[in-house]
């Protein structure tokens, strides 16, 4: 069933309730935000956005950390698994949220908090990783460059 939701990146658009996340806990700083949808950028880029299902100006830009660094592994706690109802970390969505500064090619991910979703349930989480590989600011061009010349 078709719903509209008005957002910060398309203004008003009509999306399917089953786009519909539910992050009980929120989003660090925003945990007063429950819904969210994933909206694609309509450009081929490896970038989305996490609009808030009800607060319009409310959108992050995410990505897919294995788009930008291919060895990325998820390393999370089994509560943060659980917490989204799934079986294991197989199978689900996992994204990160991408800071924008005046400089584009400055743009870094937060690869130490990521969102992990159930994509069955549509439920969803911003997890903590365990691994000390990860920061809060990964330079997104700095590593895609580094993984070209690895070739």
């Amino acid at each position: 069933m078709g719903v509209r939701v008005k957002t910060r990146p398309f203004g008003e658009i009509e999306i399917n309730e089953k786009q519909i996340i539910d992050f009980p806990e929120g989003i660090l700083g925003f945990d007063y935000v429950k819904k969210f949808i994933i909206l694609d950028s309509h450009d081929n880029s490896p970038f989305k956005w996490l609009q808030a299902y009800s607060e319009p100006e409310l959108a992050f830009v995410i990505i897919r950390p294995v788009d930008f660094l291919h060895e990325y592994e998820l390393v999370i706690s089994p509560a943060d698994v659980e917490a989204v109802e799934a079986e294991s970390e197989e199978g689900l969505l996992v994204f990160a949220i991408v800071t924008i500064p005046a400089n584009p090619k400055e743009m870094t991910a937060n690869l130490q908090g990521p969102l992990i979703i159930n994509p069955l349930k549509r439920i969803g989480r911003q997890a903590v990783s365990l691994s000390d590989k990860y920061r809060v600011k990964h330079i997104i061009l700095e590593e895609m460059e580094n993984a070209a010349k690895k070739g």
